[in-house]
């Protein structure tokens, strides 16, 4: 039975993010043309216009679908019917950063210049993902930790987002990296995205360490 067009137009979307992804496991942000990532399509590279102008919205679309699957594990996490205290918690939500390196790396090196080279109109889409993103994490707080206000439940998603921007630096210095901080005797002190999130987060929510 033929797709209908809505289906097909989605179906070649989603393999045009899909060539970019991989493409994005070996190569910079920098050096990903749409050439490149049309010559992975199964269609011609002129049509990747036809769903998206720029490479930028391509990588935009890509950062989309990475806060949406961490969307999804959030909402699982809130639906776990046993009480969570701070460590486990804490070690729950940094298990679901762990599983997204991707996300985090577009982040911390891209996003202004994804957002600066897109359409207003797919950049509202994304925001809304986004937006979904923090929505589950106060979720998650408000499960756990039903004695927490507002205002202090506010408080730890103003720090923890900007916080999530800092991670894949911290995480992922290259071997250039390495060697300059060598050369200029400075300690690397290794941290894992799960260390590091799960140390703050603990530090967070210190106050209902013991409740």
């Amino acid at each position: 039975m033929p797709k209908s067009s809505e289906e097909q137009a989605q179906a070649r979307r989603d393999e045009i993010v899909n060539a970019c992804a991989e493409l994005y496991e070996t190569m910079s942000f920098r050096d990903i043309t749409l050439k490149e990532i049309g010559q992975r399509t199964s269609f011609t590279r002129t049509s990747i216009y036809n769903y998206f102008e720029t490479r930028e919205e391509i990588f935009l679309a890509l950062t989309q679908r990475e806060y949406e699957a961490w969307t999804a594990d959030l909402n699982a996490l809130a639906a776990r019917e046993e009480p969570l205290a701070v460590e486990a918690f804490a070690g729950e939500l940094a298990r679901t950063l762990e599983r997204r390196p991707r996300l985090l790396k577009l982040m911390a090196m891209n996003l202004y210049d994804m957002e600066a080279n897109t359409r207003l109109e797919n950049l509202v889409v994304f925001k809304k993902a986004y937006y979904g993103a923090i929505q589950a994490l106060a979720g998650c707080l408000r499960r756990f930790f039903p004695q927490m206000s507002e205002q202090d439940a506010q408080s730890f998603l103003y720090l923890f987002l900007p916080f999530m921007f800092g991670i894949y630096p911290y995480t992922s210095a290259t071997d250039k990296q390495r060697e300059a901080m060598r050369l200029a005797h400075l300690d690397y002190p290794g941290f894992s995205v799960y260390e590091l999130t799960r140390t703050f987060v603990e530090k967070l929510l210190a106050p209902y360490l013991h409740e």
